[in-house]
């Protein structure tokens, strides 16, 4: 068989995931239905499961409008207390993983005051430590080379303060151990290890995404779930950023060039490896890194959001919303709907429903809180992916 024929095969593949056909059999995961009232599938905590159940409970999803982002996080959190509550018992440490993606650009980055509002509420409500910790992209051998990590990021979006104010600590996981699992790369059509960083598999922590919400230049939007599986990959810095590996690069490095001398404002699709597709093969990477690392609790801080060229040179949106949920995949979902998209074209998230991951019904969605009719935007697409995704 030939290589386009290799490609188009896969490319088949990751198409049946999303309509649901291959799905579960793929992940290697048991595929059953429960009954109404009993605790779905998405709100048993994140780590390795046995098998993901279809979820066909209705899901709660908070959604809070107004004029301050830590207020309105604290109040999305105070909605669905007694279901974080119920999460967190038994569990032994609590890390906190907001997104930076790149340092020097408050817009791509989760505000320090959402993530107040998480402490807010969680500090008084657990005994046990809390870790505020971030993966960057950035840094010596990634997209800015030469810049600085995660450090850099606390310091440049006010995070440095948090360490007195609420006795936590600030961790860079890019420089924790890790573990090697296994992705698809699109060069080669074969399996390359990638390294994951440890503390994501920690079954007893109690992991919480403080996501934002912006557009993404590959997989159309990156909310609370794609904040956790693409921070999980290790960059050091040094040698490696893996997180390259879940775009199917087969390398560490999305670029032709290895040091590529154009800007990221310069660079088209002929800079890169791998194509951008609505069916590339990260949507397949996503979802099948989420069979071993999830998160408990979502939250969106969606305050000002980013939309078109995101997800680190886009434009702001006044949008004014939290959003947090024990069922991330429902909260994602609501999270896409407000932005103005249709989740279920959106590869990893349709999988993931399908899959049984979370509730991805919207009319088995609870929204708590601010009626969802008053605040759905329309927001633009990557460039991009406007015509891919019929958005023109």
């Amino acid at each position: 068989m030939n290589e386009e024929n290799l490609q188009m095969n896969r490319r088949s593949v990751i198409k049946t995931l999303a309509l649901g056909a291959l799905a579960v059999g793929a992940a290697g995961c048991k595929y059953e239905t429960k009954p109404a009232g009993q605790v779905n599938a998405g709100k048993t905590g994140h780590g390795k499961k046995a098998t993901w159940e279809k979820v066909v409970a209705p899901s709660d999803v908070s959604l809070i409008k107004g004029n301050d982002p830590r207020d309105n996080v604290f109040n999305a959190l105070k909605k669905i207390e007694d279901e974080i509550m119920a999460g967190l018992e038994g569990k032994k440490r609590v890390l906190i993983k907001p997104n930076f993606v790149f340092i020097n650009n408050p817009l791509c980055a989760t505000k320090v005051e959402a993530v107040r509002g998480i402490l807010d509420f969680i500090k008084p409500r657990f005994r046990g430590p809390i870790e505020i910790g971030e993966a960057t992209v950035s840094g010596a051998n990634g997209w800015n080379a030469g810049t600085e990590g995660t450090m850099g990021g606390f310091r440049d979006y006010g995070y440095l303060p948090l360490e007195k104010e609420y006795g936590v600590t600030l961790t860079d996981l890019n420089q924790t151990p890790h573990e090697v699992k296994y992705v698809f790369s699109d060069v080669g059509n074969k399996p390359v290890p990638i390294r994951i960083i440890s503390k994501f598999l920690d079954n007893d922590q109690y992991l919480i995404s403080a996501g934002k919400m912006k557009t993404h230049n590959c997989v159309l939007v990156t909310l609370s779930l794609k904040n956790i599986l693409m921070g999980c990959p290790k960059n050091d810095y040094s040698t490696q950023n893996d997180k390259f590996l879940m775009h199917g690069t087969g390398t560490a490095s999305p670029f032709i060039n290895a040091r590529p001398t154009k800007s990221l404002n310069e660079m088209d699709a002929s800079d890169l490896k791998i194509s951008i597709t609505k069916d590339m093969v990260l949507h397949y990477n996503l979802f099948h890194m989420a069979q071993n690392v999830f998160p408990d609790l979502g939250v969106i801080d969606a305050f000002e959001s980013m939309e078109g060229a995101g997800p680190h040179q886009g434009t702001p949106v006044d949008t004014r919303l939290a959003l947090a949920s024990v069922d991330p995949l429902a909260l994602d979902f609501v999270g896409t709907r407000i932005m103005g998209f249709d989740p279920l074209i959106v590869d990893y998230l349709a999988s993931m429903y399908e899959a049984g991951m979370g509730q991805g019904d919207m009319s088995k969605i609870n929204i708590l809180g601010a009626n969802l009719n008053d605040c759905l935007f329309n927001f633009k697409p990557h460039p991009s992916l406007a015509e891919p995704y019929g958005l023109v």
